[in-house]
């Protein structure tokens, strides 16, 4: 087997190296800056520093002196970040010019063409790291909201902000005090139990109705599966609000709104394409010569349905079901209009400490939410691979 000819590297020329990390500099400056009140003092500081490092190590110092360069840069970052926001400045400055050291050199001596084909024009290669930059950034401001909420929620003092004993890492600027709050406090506990009684039957009837549809609907000779389909999934395209207002003046007719069942039928509304989408996916590799061969064995369908479809798309209806429990634990809109003041879930408890007391205890139970999605989502992945083994997609 012929090996591929990957490109030889070699030092840039400055031309190229230094507006490349002028503009990395700049955009750390972004960050840097607004953390310090300026943010064009920071985009102008970053592109600046950057280039003269840039210009530094690569024209002066080159290759031979790289290891004592990139020391040199991290322990001149930690000292400035230190110098403008004490111990997690250090921390953050240190990350930095670990960063910019390893990428000063990187940009500076070709190394980022050293795995790729050399008939890529500079497009092509621009493309091929600018895709990747820009998937990264997306990742970072959607996950930073996130990350940003857990270290808050043990904040000592009924503040939204990190305080100065927090920026500090003082043991006195962290407590417990919201997840006390969040175990012992009635409202909170009846919102916990009211959820926990809502999204689980919710999602048993999902995955039995979501179920059934998506193996009746991936039968060839059911006419009109594509507009069927189109209705089955709209409450997941049709603004939420929207479903709100017509469940709550539907279900207000038939006198079940404010009631137990009225919500968990809401929510199951709201699963049911989860599930049909999910379990659809999963039937695409199915081969139906087994129900086939199990009807010629005598097995009727409800037999060969539970002994020889089931085990199969089984990954596939388990994963639809948790997003459907996802989906009915976190739901609020929906349970504003249909629910009442007796069957307060947490994602009402949590709008209604947002709207009128301001109970840092949101933080606590939005970090306990998002550390069972992070499970439910790690499940899901689990099963999907478990899907592909079982259907031959993957190898075992």
């Amino acid at each position: 087997m012929n090996e591929v000819i990957l490109t030889p590297v070699g030092e840039k020329p400055l031309s190229f190296t230094l507006p490349v990390l002028a503009a990395a500099g700049a955009f750390a400056g972004v960050f840097v800056g607004a953390a310090n009140g300026s943010v064009l003092l920071g985009i102008l500081a970053g592109a600046i520093i950057m280039a003269a490092i840039g210009f530094v190590a690569v024209s002066l110092l080159g290759e031979d002196s790289e290891k004592a360069a990139r020391w040199g840069l991290v322990a001149l970052f930690a000292i400035a970040g230190y110098l403008l926001g004490a111990l997690p400045g250090a921390v953050v400055g240190l990350l930095f010019g670990w960063f910019f050291g390893w990428f000063a050199y990187w940009i500076g001596f070709g190394r980022y063409r050293a795995k790729l084909v050399p008939y890529l024009t500079s497009g092509q290669v621009l493309w091929h790291y600018g895709f990747r930059v820009i998937c990264g950034a997306i990742f970072v401001f959607l996950i930073t909201p996130i990350l940003v909420v857990m270290p808050l929620s043990f904040n000592a003092e009924n503040f939204f902000t990190f305080t100065p004993e927090m920026l500090r890492f003082d043991p006195d600027g962290y407590s417990l005090r919201h997840y006390r709050d969040f175990l012992t406090n009635p409202e909170w506990t009846r919102a916990v139990k009211n959820s926990l009684l809502i999204a689980p039957v919710a999602t048993i009837i999902s995955v039995s109705l979501g179920t059934l549809a998506a193996i009746g609907l991936s039968q060839s000779h059911v006419p009109g599966k594509r507009a069927i389909m189109a209705i089955l999934i709209s409450p997941m395209i049709v603004p939420l609000i929207i479903s709100a207002t017509g469940m709550y003046f539907f279900y207000s007719k038939i006198g079940i709104v404010g009631t137990y069942w009225g919500v968990v039928l809401a929510h199951a509304v709201l699963g049911i394409p989860f599930v049909i989408i999910t379990v659809t996916a999963t039937l695409v590799g199915f081969d139906r010569s087994l129900t086939r061969a199990a009807a010629n064995m005598g097995a009727d369908p409800v037999t060969t349905f539970f002994r020889v479809q089931m085990p199969l798309i089984l990954p596939g209806v388990i994963s639809g079901g948790l997003f459907a429990f996802i989906t009915s634990f976190d739901e609020v809109v929906v349970v504003l209009f249909i629910g009442s003041a007796e069957l307060q879930t947490l994602p009402w408890q949590m709008f209604t400490g947002l709207r009128e007391q301001i109970s840092p205890t949101i933080l606590a139970a939005a970090t306990i939410l998002v550390g069972i999605s992070i499970l439910l989502l790690a499940s899901v992945e689990m099963l999907r691979r478990r899907s592909e083994r079982l259907r031959g997609l993957s190898p075992g």
